[in-house]
């Protein structure tokens, strides 16, 4: 299924934690001016803002992705919308990558600054240069999975997924498959394969470890954009 589907040696490390506990976030940045009375940054942004977010189904790129699209007033795509055959039910038929890649690196030509979630693993790896950060995310296998569970719940109505509904056997199958990323190999949307794609990427990165809530990745975020301009 295709839901089922370098860091630069040089940089200095700072380690932060979230309010809540629990988060590791890794980030290689000089201070920023920072006011943390309306969480923005002082010096401002360069004349483009291109981030892609990734990490694990469930992990809250998406959210994420959204919500800094809409502080810094850039347009917001997703890969999903270009990885997958219009179909019914939905995920079920994939591009082929190369018309997939074409697709998107057409959309987001469309803007000037833009934020983009979800993997591209492999299939958009010719994007790499458009990139100026990486955020990465990490959740627990258990949050994910329970957001997952309430998505499809959301999206697809629980008589669909319960046993014997129509969508129950793809529902079961995605989880499970959601659920291995932690131990998967190079051959899927893994743990493993996401490091492997980071340690490639030149650019600036930010990875969070643990759940936070999505002001504070926004702000961690802001505050890396204006110390980059």
């Amino acid at each position: 299924m295709g839901r089922i589907e370098g860091r630069q040696s040089n940089r200095s490390e700072v380690q932060a934690r979230s309010p809540r506990g629990g988060l590791h976030m890794v980030v290689s940045t000089r201070a920023a001016a920072w006011r943390p009375d309306i969480g923005q940054p002082l010096g401002g942004f360069s004349a483009t803002v291109r981030v892609h977010i990734f990490g694990a189904s469930g992990s809250g790129t998406t959210t994420l992705g959204r919500a800094l699209a809409a502080r810094v007033h850039a347009g917001f795509l997703d890969t999903d919308d270009f990885y997958w055959q219009p179909t019914d039910p939905p995920y079920q038929k994939p591009l082929p990558r190369e018309a997939r890649c074409r697709l998107l690196q057409e959309a987001l030509a469309q803007h000037g600054s833009w934020v983009l979630s979800g993997s591209l693993c492999g299939w958009g790896d010719p994007l790499i240069p458009l990139f100026e950060l990486v955020v990465f995310l990490w959740v627990p296998t258990e949050v994910r999975t329970a957001r997952l569970r309430a998505r499809e719940v959301r999206e697809f109505g629980a008589e669909a997924l319960a046993p014997g509904g129509s969508l129950h056997r793809n529902h079961q199958k995605f989880i499970a498959w959601a659920e291995g990323y932690d131990t998967g190999g190079l051959d899927m949307r893994s743990l493993s394969r996401h490091e492997a794609w980071l340690a490639r990427i030149s650019c600036p990165t930010i990875r969070f470890d643990g759940e936070a809530t999505v002001a504070f990745q926004v702000s961690r975020i802001l505050e890396k954009l204006a110390a980059g301009s």
